[in-house]
């Protein structure tokens, strides 16, 4: 990935987030992705097959809400690859790069939350005879709730010219 997409992605986490970076630290940033990018030998031919890892997958996410819950995952992403690498707190850059993925993190902590709730749904064993019977049972008002429309509990207001009783 070039740091173009790095500089991206932690672009789209601060704006998504409500945090934004100021001036010289994104250039700070910037420089130590370059750095990055060099330690990693990012500009190999290989890096380019098979398209994007995150960028891609960002763009069918369209509501606000809903980046908040992808980028977390791909924050975590990040912090999981620094953490493998043990590189963490070897090279100052490295270790700029991974206090700003941490503080971007913070901020999305209840959006990885709801995708660790998404995770843990798909993996719900719905051949157990149990699960099946809970999921009977709450089948209704789950339906409810997708069905659910604010215009139908709003009650319209009847004219007042069927309120007044006809004096013949």
């Amino acid at each position: 990935m070039t740091p173009q997409i790095y500089l991206f992605i932690l672009l789209s986490i601060s704006c998504f987030s409500g945090c934004f970076f100021c001036q010289p630290i994104l250039l700070k940033i910037e420089e130590d992705i370059e750095k990055l990018k060099a330690d990693f030998n990012s500009n190999q031919s290989d890096v380019a097959d098979g398209g994007s890892i995150f960028t891609e997958r960002l763009k069918s996410w369209t509501e606000t809400t809903e980046k908040k819950l992808i980028l977390s995952q791909i924050i975590s992403m990040y912090l999981k690859m620094f953490e493998n690498n043990g590189s963490a707190t070897s090279k100052l850059h490295v270790k700029n790069i991974h206090n700003a993925l941490v503080t971007l993190n913070s901020s999305l902590t209840e959006s990885f939350k709801k995708v660790n709730q998404l995770m843990d749904l798909a993996k719900l064993p719905m051949n157990d005879l149990k699960n099946q019977r809970k999921a009977v049972n709450e089948l209704f008002p789950t339906l409810q709730k997708l069905l659910d429309h604010p215009t139908t509990h709003v009650k319209r207001k009847r004219s007042q010219s069927q309120k007044r009783k006809c004096r013949c």
